[in-house]
């Protein structure tokens, strides 16, 4: 339903009222004290009578001051370029394929659970160009370590070599190398294997993180943060966020465990963030994380195990959404304050008083923060449709708000922590990225663990080169319709 015309009007001036409320404050005392002020020609008098060595100290204390504030407060953090992976089209996985090998599958032994696992990708949320890697492609599925080990090197060493062509930084210049994967963690580890391959500096401090989920790629924008913030100026760090698949893939039929094999799609993408504005295109304003995992719920949402079976994958619980919901309200209640405007916080803040003072007597609904206020753009993790559904109905986001996410699912499936990535590389593939503008990265992880993640745009992109170069002209699509069916509940 359309807002009509003279409530956004009422709106608008109310938080231009509110947010200014300093200014306006100081103009009304300015017009109030002006009039009774001294004669201009007293004025004048009075700053003849300043000598110049009393303007000089008070510009020496002043930059003194200023001097200090710089010197006290945190370096902020830059991310001076990205890249991500991008498949050839011999690694796609259109539906037809994924039902042929459905039948084909030694261990799907019944058409329930066929039918089941194409239900299942048919209500996802992907397309038809999603790609899976090459070990996928043979029957049964390759799982071996040699096949994975291909896919680290075709995905981590596609999306390094992107940032390092996209950026002017060079490999010599990394002082900090960030990996993260959550399942596969081979010996020697990926960080080792970049440093192997780009012949990082022997003084790089290397760091691998592993069992994190979806959430690795944004707590390592944390983990960067936290090490900038503390170095000498001019430090790079290089985050690469990958998830490989080829020795996962799930060979049962607990359909809660088939989920996986259904989302889940090759990608990766890598980072140079620094504490020099120096080539910056983002800055990082604001990070919280948050871990719910004291609740048992929560801890075996997202849980690694067997089946009776013996066969090892990961089980996601139907409660998967809500869970993430509930994670996400718990997040916001931090993140919040910090980035709201003042008109929000004050209609928040109302809302909390005013179910206060009628506690007992009526039910109050708390006032829900409108975020588009505080972000031009916002990248949810595309985790699956029901993430995604859950997360625009918790916030009050519009189809618009939400479309990088709908779309990097449908082009590219779940890629696991670098999928935050893709989606701000559709924002910049539909110019869409303005200077000054905000983004709000939002990703959920195995734990439970949700982070958000603020930036502000330093300089838009100087082209839309990147994951969509040969397929933004497409978008956005039509997503079909989905009725639930309760058939499918286990």
């Amino acid at each position: 339903m359309n807002t009509p015309l003279h409530v956004k009007f009422l709106k608008t001036m109310y938080r231009l009222v509110v947010n200014n409320f300093l200014v306006v404050v100081a103009l009304a005392v300015a017009a109030a004290v002006v009039p009774r002020t001294s004669p201009h020609e007293e004025v004048l008098a009075l700053v003849r009578e300043i000598r110049p060595v009393h303007c000089l100290l008070v510009l020496l204390l002043a930059a003194a001051v200023a001097k200090l504030w710089r010197m006290g407060r945190p370096k902020d953090v830059y991310l001076v370029e990205y890249g991500c992976f991008r498949p050839k089209p011999c690694f796609r996985a259109p539906f037809a394929t994924c039902l042929e090998h459905a039948h084909l599958m030694p261990y799907l032994v019944d058409e329930e659970s066929v039918s089941f696992a194409i239900r299942l990708l048919e209500r996802s949320g992907l397309g038809e160009e999603t790609c899976v890697p090459e070990a996928y492609h043979y029957m049964p599925p390759d799982r071996s370590l040699e096949a994975s080990r291909d896919e680290t090197e075709l995905v981590i060493f596609s999306a390094v070599d992107e940032v390092f062509a996209r950026s002017s930084v060079r490999p010599e210049e990394i002082d900090v190398l960030i990996v993260n994967c959550s399942i596969f963690t081979p010996t020697p580890v990926f960080a080792d294997m970049v440093v192997n391959r780009y012949k990082l500096r022997a003084d790089v401090q290397s760091v691998n993180l592993s069992g994190m989920g979806c959430s690795a790629g944004l707590v390592s924008v944390g983990l960067a943060k936290n090490l900038l913030q503390t170095a000498r100026p001019g430090t790079h760090v290089l985050i690469v966020s990958t998830e490989i698949l080829s020795s996962q893939y799930y060979v049962g039929t607990e359909r809660a465990m088939l989920l996986p094999n259904c989302l889940f799609r090759m990608g990766a993408a890598a980072m140079i963030l620094s504490n020099s504005s120096e080539r910056a295109r983002y800055r990082l304003t604001r990070l919280v994380r948050t871990v719910t995992a004291a609740r048992d719920a929560d801890y075996r949402c997202v849980f690694q195990e067997e089946d009776d079976k013996g066969n090892t994958g990961i089980r996601l619980s139907k409660d998967l959404a809500t869970t993430a919901g509930h994670a996400l309200k718990s997040n916001i209640a931090a993140f919040g304050p910090l980035v709201l405007p003042a008109s929000e916080q004050l209609l928040v803040a109302l809302s909390l008083l005013k179910r206060k003072l009628l506690s007992g007597r009526a039910k109050v609904r708390l006032y829900r923060p409108d975020f588009r206020t505080a972000f031009e753009h916002i990248c949810i993790h595309a985790g699956g449709r029901g993430v995604i559904d859950e997360v625009q109905h918790g916030l009050g986001l519009s189809d618009q708000d939400v479309e990088a996410s709908r779309m990097t699912l449908h082009r590219f499936g779940n890629t696991s922590s670098s999928s935050v990535m893709y989606e701000l590389a559709y924002i910049e593939a539909k110019g869409m990225m303005k200077k000054g503008d905000r983004i709000w990265m939002i990703s959920f992880g195995a734990g439970f663990d949700c982070n958000s993640v603020a930036w502000e745009c330093v300089k838009p992109p100087a082209d839309a080169d990147g994951p969509w170069v040969d397929s933004i002209h497409r978008y956005p699509v039509q997503l079909p319709e989905i009725v639930k069916d309760t058939s499918d509940d286990s």
